[in-house]
């Protein structure tokens, strides 16, 4: 077929699609019965860095499958994409692609009720099909590009309202955006090395149309203050200068100033925006910081690392205790005093608020002084769970600790064996272990002494008094060497 509005061919790969988005110029273009129409202009899909491209092929079980098509969407903290695929037996299904986590899915007819929108929240339960999902993302966003084939009409201004499930691995979408009845996708979690994906955009790739190579910072002039942030072009969606604190949107073509803030003294940090390090062998650039305050006003730093080929990780500094976290594709089971993860159970160990104090660099979505996320805590040993929740999202966290040394290893001297960050966790809590083995022997050691207390109590007091300072005094000044170190 040739585009009517101006004449390029434009090809149909699957019987499925009803539309397709003409490359040569925009256009939207229907398939009718024996002819095709023009929708109207399609924006241009932004670039995003993701490997994915169309013509990028895979396998998901025993069906191969070749990517056809795209949509761009985008809501009020960040943007994702959904890239149509089809399957070498006939079929089709989506493949979704938000900052480097994957799920494929697959339409299916549902054989019980469905929830309405409105009563779906992240956290809730719902079960469908007798499997008992809970909700992660409760979204309305807006398609803001497309590419190639489609399955649905997609125009101008055309909203999606989407709810994800998630239940272990297992991954399902209610699509509302054709009404009150929802259109019930069901699929996995899934990683592109899983996939067998081939034709993957590489850094070569991606340089000849963005102009640049994925993954290398760039600079750009705050239009607020001018200073010089350092940013990855296409793929972060929120900018913070740390001169002035504005956060600006790189999402869009003109980068606008969404909100001047106070000028500020830029923050001491233990590792420095765009520090570099390696990680195995995956070499990562810290692109954000953070620092969150919880309910009791302990204060910790987040660093937020990015690599071509690792995606998103985060290191966490608290205490001079220092942690590796990444979001979980795997979802663990909530129990009633802790949670399940495989064979693993998980202790509950705290549950908070955390308040964003301070964000300096590029986030992948948006974030802002006074940002609130609910946590809940679990731990096991070294490596710990952690939920997170706001009002339109749920994720999940595994961490396990880092030593100095092996910091040391990855960033050289970009971490010095001495925290020099005295953040006011810190201050408010210093370590008091020795202090407490201290106080629960000398209780101890009251009560045997108390009957000697009753029989000599002036000798037995003094020496119940020298022995409670041999043991306290040592304790205080081990715990003020580990408070200071």
């Amino acid at each position: 077929m040739n585009c009517p509005s101006c004449g390029a061919p434009v090809r149909f790969r699957s019987h499925a699609s009803v539309m397709a988005v003409c490359e040569y110029c925009r256009a939207g273009v229907l398939k009718d019965t024996g002819a095709v129409r023009d929708l109207g202009k399609i924006a241009e899909v932004l670039e995003d860095y993701s490997p994915i491209q169309l013509g990028t092929s895979g396998k998901w079980g025993q069906r191969p499958f070749t990517v056809v098509g795209r949509l761009q969407l985008r809501y009020d903290a960040g943007m994702w994409s959904e890239w149509h695929v089809l399957f070498d037996d006939g079929g089709s299904g989506w493949l979704g692609d938000a900052s480097g986590q994957y799920t494929i899915t697959q339409a299916r007819p549902a054989g019980s009720a469905l929830p309405a929108f409105d009563s779906l929240a992240p956290g809730r339960a719902v079960t469908i099909d007798s499997t008992r999902y809970v909700a992660a993302d409760v979204r309305t966003a807006q398609c803001v590009g497309g590419q190639g084939e489609l399955p649905f009409i997609v125009g101008a201004g055309w909203q999606a309202r989407v709810a994800d499930l998630r239940a272990g691995t297992t991954f399902a979408t209610l699509d509302y955006s054709d009404g009150d009845t929802p259109q019930l996708y069901v699929g996995k979690a899934v990683t592109l090395q899983a996939l067998q994906c081939q034709l993957l955009r590489d850094d070569t790739a991606i340089a000849q149309t963005a102009g640049r190579y994925r993954g290398k910072l760039t600079a750009l002039a705050c239009p607020s203050c001018g200073s010089q942030i350092q940013y990855l072009p296409g793929l972060t969606n929120t900018l913070i200068c740390r001169a002035c604190n504005s956060q600006l949107d790189a999402t869009s073509p003109q980068v606008a100033v969404l909100r001047a803030g106070e000028r500020v003294k830029a923050a001491r940090t233990t590792l420095e925006l765009g520090a570099e390090g390696k990680l195995g062998n995956q070499k990562l650039t810290i692109i954000g910081v953070m620092r969150r305050r919880d309910d009791e006003g302990y204060e910790w730093t987040e660093y937020l690392l990015y690599g071509p080929r690792a995606g998103f990780q985060w290191l966490v500094e608290s205490d001079g205790e220092w942690s590796k976290s990444a979001v979980l594709d795997d979802w663990p089971q909530v129990l009633d005093s802790g949670a399940k993860l495989g064979s693993v159970r998980y202790d509950k160990l705290d549950e908070y608020d955390a308040t964003v104090t301070f964000a300096a660099g590029a986030f992948n979505w948006r974030v802002q002084v006074g940002d609130v996320t609910h946590v809940v805590e679990y731990e096991r040993g070294p490596t710990a769970l952690a939920a997170e929740s706001t009002a339109q999202e749920l994720t999940w966290s595994k961490s396990s600790d880092v030593s100095r040394d092996q910091l040391n290893a990855w960033f050289g001297m970009a971490a010095p064996k001495q925290n020099t960050v005295k953040n006011s966790r810190t201050a408010k809590a210093p370590k008091s272990g020795h202090r407490d083995t201290a106080r629960w022997l000398i209780i101890i050691m009251v009560i045997c002494n108390a009957i000697p207390l009753l029989i000599n109590f002036r000798a037995t007091f003094i020496y119940t008094v020298i022995g409670a300072a041999a043991l306290y005094l040592p304790a205080l000044f081990l715990d003020s060497m580990d408070g200071d170190a």
